[in-house]
């Protein structure tokens, strides 16, 4: 299987080695630049098939550098900032960024993310979509299978299809309506109900409860809590 090839982007050279060392035991190769400088020079002849990049930089910001990368290139871009501010996160993803992930932040949070931007751009092979690690859970969606810390869980159809989409939607809110209807489609007459019923034994089977949450007013999210 290939594996994906990440550019890490960050004037600390701490959490520059720990994100490597974070992406390395996860399967993925890692390029390091210290400046958008730096970076602009790499991206010219090494294929690059996602970039984590941090906003606090000196000279040019990470705002910066994605703009300048975004008038050549495409590649998947996910911001890293130690500032959560919603208008930091809404100018981010305006100038072309796929995700945002307020520092700190755990392994799981990272490689989930990272997995999931991969999936939604896609920038990885047939097989690599397939296989899905969300912290401690392991998803086949060709075998259908759905492993925790080495046991194999044991979901009905409806609930393998609830996990995939809130995969697919990693750190995404979802409302219960949009959950119904693209699982139980546009002419299914049950109530939201319905979900919750389903989100509430998904839960209980993964043993995972938490990485499942209820967003109020809203509806539910799949997010590897913070360690």
């Amino acid at each position: 299987m290939m594996q994906s090839t990440i550019l890490i982007i960050d004037d600390e050279e701490d959490m520059r080695h720990l994100t490597e060392m974070y992406l390395e035991n996860s399967g993925y190769r890692c390029h390091l630049a210290a400046s958008g400088k730096e970076a602009y020079e790499l991206l010219k002849h090494t294929p690059i098939d996602l970039i984590i990049l941090d906003i606090m930089m000196p000279n040019e910001d990470g705002f910066q550098v994605c703009a300048r990368i975004r008038e050549k290139y495409n590649t998947p871009i996910i911001f890293l900032s130690a500032k959560g501010e919603e208008w930091d996160k809404v100018k981010g993803l305006k100038l072309g960024g796929d995700d945002y992930i307020v520092k700190p932040f755990s392994p799981g949070e990272l490689i989930a993310r990272i997995s999931a931007v991969l999936r939604r751009t896609g920038m990885v092979s047939n097989e690599a979509q397939s296989q899905i690690h969300i912290g401690k859970i392991f998803i086949d969606r060709m075998a259908r299978t759905v492993v925790v810390e080495g046991e194999v869980i044991a979901l009905t159809l409806k609930e393998f299809e609830l996990l995939i989409f809130l995969t697919d939607h990693y750190a995404h809110a979802l409302s219960r309506e949009q959950l119904l209807e693209h699982i139980w489609g546009m002419d299914y007459l049950g109530s939201l109900r319905t979900v919750d019923t389903h989100i509430k034994t998904l839960r209980m089977k993964l043993g995972v409860g938490d990485y499942i949450q209820t967003v109020w007013g809203i509806g539910y999210k799949l997010e590897v809590p913070a360690e």
